[in-house]
């Protein structure tokens, strides 16, 4: 029966590997069990009910990619999205969290809209192909520099940004410990070597006194603190309408960027389009409407999921394994936190360096191609921002079509979302 559903030998793969990539994907996104209810607690939220909203929204949302889509990408609120509901709609803007929860089901049901009417799936099938292969180097490099970070390898420096670490910090050195064991092992071509490394990198850390094990294993959920808080008459209000524009169109291009960024690892575009891309975004969809009612922000697909395809993930049961790690984290929440940052750092590095594979596929001979591509290679790691780096791409993707007379190259699609965005910058400015 399983064979059948998830068709593993068509997509060549087995049970064991799609647990293992399911268990590697979990392990990478733990993190958002413990920093999502701490960035929301600063909101006012009881962190009890987020901690249950956060699980419980995420498994939903993964088991539904993973049985109506079939795709091993996961599920969970976002962070970017998570600190612009905390800290500008309601600390900046004063607005209660319950009326911002009912903000976010609104922008989940209009999601689901757009997606039942095929307008999400035209957008992703209309996105060009040297923005598809760059948009995954591009994102490649966003989670590569974010491990880094993690790592404590690349700090902030005020002469230059950003510079190198210093070796005498010992999570960097175990960072760097980790990511070998990574290399090696998969270098050797050993089964889980990513899952491996980041156990590994997390016991070393508790050896040397630099991460502990949990002082309890086991914790009981609370849900009724924010189960069904939402105050949508007050989410009604015509000044929040913007509120909901914005969580609209974040969510959307982080979701078609981290999509498309996850498919072209996986090898899951065909002939330039995502098949099955409607069912893959009604997950989001149903996710956001689902958190919004838990007591969580919006939900969103995870580029660490990378991480589980790398580690062999390429059906949907993955996804059932790791909605299932996510139910089971409710009780669990303590050693899932015991996790530490440093620990899945080497993961990401790894992964980062994995994805910018498709970055060959881009037609650097054609001008008109490479100029957006590199401008949404340049800009996604830079801006810290997949939805920015996508967006500047499609601008300039337009803007060299047509100096160059390609008009035709630019679909209608292309030019509503130009108009967009062009749009969307001028507004920010005009802030």
């Amino acid at each position: 029966m399983i064979e059948r559903y998830f068709r593993l030998k068509e997509n060549q793969t087995t049970v064991r590997a799609e647990f293992l990539g399911g268990l590697t994907t979990f392990i990478t996104m733990a993190y958002i069990v413990v920093v999502n209810p701490q960035i929301l607690a600063k909101a006012g939220m009881p962190v009890e009910g987020v901690v249950f909203a956060t699980c419980i929204s995420a498994a939903v949302a993964t088991l539904v990619m993973g049985l109506y889509a079939n795709y091993p990408i996961a599920l969970a609120p976002g962070m970017s999205l998570n600190a612009y509901f905390t800290y500008s709609v309601c600390l900046g803007m004063h607005v209660p969290w319950q009326t911002a929860l009912g903000v976010i089901f609104l922008s989940g049901v209009f999601f689901l809209i757009l997606t039942v009417s095929r307008v999400r799936e035209k957008i992703v099938n209309g996105i060009p192909d040297c923005l598809k292969h760059s948009t995954a180097g591009g994102i490649g490099m966003f989670i590569a520099f974010v491990g880094l970070r993690n790592a404590n390898l690349v700090v902030a420096n005020p002469a230059t940004f950003v510079s190198l670490g210093s070796f005498r910090n010992h999570e960097a050195q175990l960072a760097c410990v980790g990511l070998a064991i990574i290399l090696i092992l998969m270098t050797r071509k050993i089964t889980g070597a990513i899952l491996i490394g980041v156990v590994a990198t997390t016991l070393l850390g508790i050896f040397r006194g630099m991460a502990t094990w949990p002082a309890h294993i086991l914790s009981w959920p609370h849900p009724s603190a924010t189960w069904l808080k939402l105050d949508l008459r007050g989410a009604l209000h015509l000044g929040l309408l913007e509120i909901v524009f914005v969580f609209l169109f974040v969510d959307l291009f982080d979701n078609v960027g981290t999509l498309l960024g996850v498919c072209e690892q996986g090898g899951f575009v065909k002939d330039g389009k995502i098949p099955r891309v409607g069912r893959a975004l009604v997950s989001d969809a149903i996710g956001t409407v689902f958190g919004a009612l838990t007591g969580t922000s919006t939900v969103t697909s995870y580029i660490e999921s990378a991480a589980g395809v790398a580690a062999g993930a390429r059906t949907g049961l993955s996804n059932v394994f790791v909605a299932g790690l996510f139910l089971l984290a409710v009780f669990f929440t303590p050693l899932a936190s015991a996790i530490p940052g440093y620990a899945t750092a080497p993961a990401l590095i790894v992964v980062g360096a994995l994805m910018t594979e498709s970055i060959a596929r881009v037609v650097w001979s054609d001008f008109t191609d490479a100029i957006p591509a590199f401008v949404t290679l340049l800009a996604t790691p830079l801006t810290f921002s997949i939805a920015t780096g996508l967006s500047l791409g499609l601008i300039s993707y337009t803007l060299v079509k047509v100096a160059a007379g390609r008009f035709r190259e630019v679909s209608p699609v292309i030019w509503i979302l130009t108009l967009l965005f062009i749009f969307r910058y001028a507004y920010l400015a005009a802030e």
